[in-house]
């Protein structure tokens, strides 16, 4: 309840501008809409209006606000146009259909859940060899930093080519892009945890005589869990990204990425929003659900789940 009230008042200030930004976005096509309506328009020839700036054209002609937030192909589609799309492509329509954003939801979602599964298990190996390893400390981790410079829209067409030559196709290759984002928040992630014993307590485990695994077992462990658990979030928002950015060069006639193109592709932008929207709300239960297995986990342990 505590951040319930700053959310809700972070949300209500986006939906605010989202809202008036409608107008200035669309002002231009309104203008030329309602000069084929017989509307009076001021200026009233498009050429005269395409050298008027969107928030002059606007205060110019307020009559016509109002229809900017009801256009077919918008600039900028008004909240409650998305939010319709949305209601249509998820209540309205069969699950299994291609015009169905649970079914592409699901698509997208496999190959994520797939994807974060390989990269925070990499992840968290290598951070364990890393801790526990000083040749690896020194060598894997500039490698694992350098490889998240390299931008992941030149990178995704190379691991569908290449993996498409070998004749590997579908789910796999979207996983590996996935991974490979969602990896390198959980390597830093655990490290931090696992190193964030103080020298006091190691010392005591060594006055105990505790081998390495014990001390990796009783104290490195269940002091890495609030790290972890926090770069996993991090980690599956990546990969859920990753799976999206995986469908767009392969042309893929499902999930968020296909339809996001499609909307692109069939001038659209309400498919393309409902598509933004339905990721984003697909990313956010993703973290939910995880926030409730991290406060299960660390009341088990005897911990507290971290704010």
């Amino acid at each position: 309840m505590k951040s319930l009230v700053p959310v809700a008042t972070v949300i209500a200030a986006i939906f605010a501008i989202w809202t008036l930004s409608v107008v200035p976005m669309n002002i231009h096509l309104t203008a030329d809409l309602a000069q084929r309506q017989d509307i009076p328009v001021t200026p009233d020839t498009p050429q005269a209006r395409q050298d008027v700036g969107a928030f002059a054209l606007a205060l110019r002609n307020p009559d016509i606000w109002g229809m900017t937030y009801v256009l077919d192909r918008p600039n900028l589609p008004s909240p409650h146009q998305v939010g319709a799309e949305l209601y249509t492509s998820v209540f309205t329509v069969e699950p299994t259909s291609r015009r169905s954003l649970v079914y592409h939801a699901w698509v997208t979602l496999s190959a994520t859940l797939l994807g974060f599964a390989i990269g925070a298990g990499a992840g968290i190996l290598l951070a364990v060899g890393i801790v526990y390893n000083r040749a690896m400390d020194k060598s894997v981790m500039p490698w694992a930093i350098i490889s998240q410079t390299i931008p992941i829209l030149a990178l995704a067409p190379m691991v569908i080519v290449i993996m498409g030559s070998m004749g590997i196709q579908g789910l796999l290759p979207k996983a590996i892009i996935s991974a490979y984002l969602s990896f390198f928040p959980v390597v830093v992630g655990m490290v931090k945890g696992l190193r964030s014993p103080d020298a006091m307590q190691l010392d005591l485990l060594r006055t105990y005589s505790a081998s390495g695994s014990q001390g990796f077992w009783k104290l490195r462990l269940p002091s890495s869990m609030p790290y972890l658990f926090a770069s996993l979030k991090i980690g599956i928002s990546a990969s859920l990204v990753g799976a999206i950015v995986g469908e767009l060069p392969t042309g893929a006639r499902a999930g968020f990425g296909a339809r996001m193109l499609v909307g692109d592709q069939y001038g659209q932008p309400l498919v393309t929003w409902a598509a933004l929207f339905g990721a984003a709300i697909t990313a956010a239960l993703l973290v939910a659900l995880l926030s409730m297995i991290e406060r299960g986990t660390l009341r088990r342990m005897g911990m507290g789940a971290a704010a």
